[in-house]
């Protein structure tokens, strides 16, 4: 009987690493194969892409040299920036080999990529076109006054402004805008980049509208709020009382006396607290009324600050007083009764001698009185509650003395019945009645 040999477990450890080996040996031989596969398609891609002037790229430093620092591009080639144009402002370079940093391609040859770390021309133009699609603000700098407008440098390009947006007022002196630093806003961006118009009137319109609608909702008629005069009409004094929101003060409103001229009250740039009187839409733009008088009737004002509260008792009807010739009139003079007083000079008292109660007088100098002049009156009539009084040539039906009266040189030019002009006068009558 023959016996079949039996494998020894040597043998049969060795046959199982022998084949677990060739499996192992095929398992690396597919993944080098992978990896290779990769390589290359990925070197192809990197040969197949191309990069262009104004590309932006996000490389990673690969030599930093004394003069020019080494960067991948994600191509065949990689670019070079020069170590200047990344040092701080210290002098000191902040990258080191590995970094990964951004930069835009300045210059494309067939071996070479030039990098910078600022924009180009043509990045500009792409981040302003971006401006201009979405409406956002950018900041330039005014740089010229030219024909129709300025000239504005915005990310390095030139735009051009029209005189009408630089402001949302009138401009008398364009040259004061150059060399300063506005927002604009561009409304119109063309042949890319060429062409560019801006305006700033744009935003200071859009920050008035919401100022504007903040101060309305806060305030109404009866309010005191602080204000800066801005331009002075005859007519009255415009203050602004929020950025780009003027009210009037009307010349009749900015002192209890009688103004000539607002500049004779206040001037441009003068801050000051006024009344708001009114508020009305006009064509759907508020219209403010103001009174600077009026604030005078705030807490710590005594009573009598306003002197017409005491006018009947100071002036009353048939007195006679010395006052100041203030303005003349084709219908008559201003005769000034009581000066302003106070550190403001507000207050005073002021009547009317119409040119008609002259006429009975031919004798009373009307025509040679001039501004400044002294002169008697008469309280003719009273008005206190239109704040006006009528005056007349003073005159005793029985006696020519008041028109020989020589008025005092010193001392107020104020008086009523009882001074010096009124003695003469009484003595006159008295005289007659003998």
């Amino acid at each position: 009987m023959s016996l079949k040999k039996r494998p020894t477990a040597t043998a049969s450890w060795e046959e199982d690493f022998a084949a677990e080996g060739d499996k192992e040996g095929t398992s690396e031989s597919k993944k080098d194969s992978a990896d290779f596969a990769q390589m290359l398609e990925g070197s192809l891609k990197k040969s197949a892409k191309k990069l262009n002037v104004g590309d932006k790229i996000k490389g990673e430093i690969l030599v930093v040299g004394r003069e020019e620092i080494f960067v991948a591009t994600g191509t065949s080639t990689d670019g070079t920036v020069p170590r200047q144009a990344l040092l701080d402002k210290e002098g000191n370079l902040p990258y080191k080999t590995g970094d990964m940093i951004e930069l835009y391609v300045t210059g494309v040859k067939r071996d070479a990529v030039f990098l910078s770390p600022n924009p180009t021309s043509k990045n500009l133009a792409e981040d302003l076109e971006d401006a201009f699609d979405m409406e956002l603000p950018l900041e330039g700098r005014v740089s010229e006054v030219c024909k129709g407008g300025f000239r504005v440098t915005i990310k390095g390009k030139t735009a051009f402004c029209p005189i009408s947006q630089m402001d949302n007022t009138h401009i008398e002196k364009p040259e004061e805008y150059i060399g300063r630093k506005y927002e604009f806003r561009i409304t119109q961006f063309s042949e890319g980049g060429r062409n560019i118009i801006v305006s700033r009137r744009k935003l200071l319109d859009e920050e008035r509208d919401l100022t504007q609608g903040s101060f309305l909702a806060e305030h109404k008629a009866g309010d005191v709020v602080p204000g800066k005069v801005k331009r002075i009409e005859k007519f009255g004094a415009f203050v602004e009382v929020s950025p780009g929101m003027d009210g009037l003060i009307h010349v009749s409103e900015l002192a209890w006396s009688r103004v000539g001229d607002p500049s004779e009250v206040v001037a441009v740039g003068q801050e000051l607290q006024v009344k708001i009187l009114k508020i009305e839409n006009l064509d759907g733009k508020p219209k403010i009324s103001l009174s600077l008088k009026q604030t005078l009737e705030k807490a710590d004002m005594p009573a009598q600050s306003d002197p017409w509260a005491e006018v009947a008792g100071k002036f009353p009807v048939g007195a006679i007083v010395l006052g100041k010739v203030e303005k003349k009139e084709v219908y008559g003079l201003f005769i000034q009764l009581e000066a302003p007083s106070g550190q403001n000079k507000r207050g005073g008292i002021t009547g009317l001698l119409h040119k008609s109660r002259v006429t009975e007088n031919p004798e009373f100098p009307y025509d040679k009185l001039k501004v400044g002049d002294s002169v008697t009156v008469q309280v003719a009539e009273i008005q206190a509650g239109e704040r006006r009084i009528s005056l007349q040539v003073p005159r005793d039906p029985n006696s020519d003395e008041w028109r020989n009266y020589a008025p005092p040189t010193t001392g107020s030019f104020g008086g009523s019945f009882g001074g010096a002009l009124g003695d003469q006068l009484k003595k006159a009558m008295e005289k007659k009645k003998k």
